[in-house]
Formats: C-alpha cells, structure tokens, sequence
C-alpha cells in the first residue's frame, strides 16, 4: 500500500510503481487518494477516510506492507495505531515524513491548514503518535529521508522512533520519490531484498 503526501495525488507514484512491476509483475499495488485540500483536512480525519477504503480492498485480516510518503507516513502512522493496522500489517516505510516534525510548518495557522500544522515540531498530534509508538514494535519499520530537503526540516526529523534509519544520497523531498537511486533503493525494501550498502 502507497500512501501519497501532501500536494501530491497517487500519480507520484507512478515511477516507484514502474521500478516495482518491472521487477515483479505480479506486486499488487494499492494506492488511494487522500483528499487533504491542500493541507485543510487534519490528519486524523484522513486515517478514519483511509481505515474503509483498505477494509474495502483488502478486507479485514490480509497482511499488507505500507510505505508512507511525507505526510502519507504520519496517515499510515495513525492508520497503524489508532485503526487496528498494526494488528495486520508486517511493514512500515516512512520515506522522508516528518514523523518529528518539519520547522516548515512551523508558522502554519491551523485554523486555515490543520493538516499542515498537524506537521509541527510538537503538535499534540505528534505527542499522540509518539505516546502510542509501542504499537509499532511488532513491526518491521524502516525510515528513509534525505539530510539536505527543506520540505522536512531538518531532514533528520523525517524518522520513526523505531527502527533503521537511512539516509538516500539524494538533495531534495521530491528525489526521494524520483531519483533512480531513492526508487531502487524503495524498490529493495518493498520487495524484500537486502539493502546496497
């Protein structure tokens, strides 16, 4: 499952998708679109929209692997511990989400933008998701982020607090999704194949 960020639709995929169905054609693929309104719709509300759409397509026990692109990561975060995903999904890749925050965001308003100011360092969102981490230590987590983008802020702030983190030799958020080196490093982790140093 491939959770699209924000200002972006599940076409940001389609590269990522290409390197994965070249390699194993019979990959199925699920990405939904997440209606944020250019950053409008909180974040909670987007996890409860997510929550049936994966019911719906997978029923309510199939194990999935989930890769969450910047703000798709904090969504398939919520999804994971606050809707029962942990229960059934066997790994989680955050690829440059500001699962710590972005300063980015820092001077959002969040009466305008409350999925924007959901990102800040600090936000009552991100100290709900960190209350709850142990719900993702049964999982295999990974994070993938590059040190020098500027859409999370500092590119560190971009992991989970669990699990392997790996910084892509990449220079911007958008590479980390289309850079020949991001995709085929994704490429590995989604098919289950052992990291290039």
């Amino acid at each position: 499952m491939l959770l699209h960020g924000l200002w972006d639709t599940p076409r940001v995929f389609r590269r990522l998708e290409a390197e994965l169905l070249g390699r194993c054609p019979e990959l199925e693929l699920f990405a939904p679109h997440l209606p944020h309104r250019l950053g409008a719709v909180p974040l909670r509300r987007l996890a409860a929209t997510l929550a049936p759409l994966i019911t719906e397509r997978f029923g309510p026990a199939e194990p999935l692997d989930l890769l969450g692109f910047s703000m798709g990561g904090l969504v398939g975060r919520l999804w994971l511990q606050d809707h029962g995903g942990a229960e059934r999904c066997r790994r989680f890749l955050c690829l440059g989400s500001p699962q710590r925050g972005t300063l980015a965001a820092q001077a959002v308003p969040r009466a305008l933008l409350a999925g924007i100011a959901d990102m800040k360092l600090g936000s009552p969102l991100l100290r709900h998701l960190d209350g709850g981490t142990a719900r993702l230590r049964g999982l295999d987590c990974s994070s993938f982020y590059c040190p020098t983008e500027l859409t999370v802020f500092p590119g560190w702030r971009a992991v989970l607090p669990v699990g392997e983190r790996r910084a892509l030799p990449v220079c911007t958020h958008r590479q980390l999704i289309g850079h020949p080196r991001a995709l085929a490093a994704v490429a590995d982790w989604v098919l289950g194949r052992q990291l290039a140093p």
